[in-house]
């Protein structure tokens, strides 16, 4: 029996040391509207278990915080509201202490101008852990 109670235990702390290291604080750079200069972009990010909670900041300056995050090893999701009717989605992936994530955009309501590349051919948004 304890050699049951032992390796269940094992493996539950096993399991938690290839949780990705996502908390803390992330920098990175996002190309300007309509090719201008580049905008600098910060994440604070906290995962507790399966949930990752955080925030950002919006074009305006104000914290913008992170929904409906979820975390499953180095893999990642949330959703930000920048008050454009709907939340956009990130999904993306820790790889050290970097940061790739791609944005998921809802497609435009019926009847609104096409126009810009597809957000599935956008380039990933990069970060890198602050030090």
């Amino acid at each position: 029996m304890r050699a049951f109670i032992f390796s269940v235990l094992f493996m539950l702390v096993a399991g938690m040391t290839f949780a990705a290291d996502i908390d803390g604080n992330w920098q990175g750079e996002v190309a300007g509207m309509g090719g201008g200069e580049p905008m600098k972009i910060n994440y604070t990010f906290k995962a507790d278990g399966s949930t990752l909670t955080g925030n950002t900041k919006g074009m305006d300056g104000n914290d913008l915080a992170i929904k409906d995050g979820k975390i499953d090893g180095n893999k990642f999701s949330f959703a930000l509201d920048f008050g454009m009717g709907q939340p956009m989605v990130f999904k993306g992936e820790v790889k050290g202490d970097t940061i790739e994530m791609k944005m998921d955009m809802p497609a435009p309501p019926e009847g609104a101008p096409a126009g810009g590349p597809a957000m599935g051919d956008m380039p990933p948004i990069v970060l890198k852990k602050a030090k």
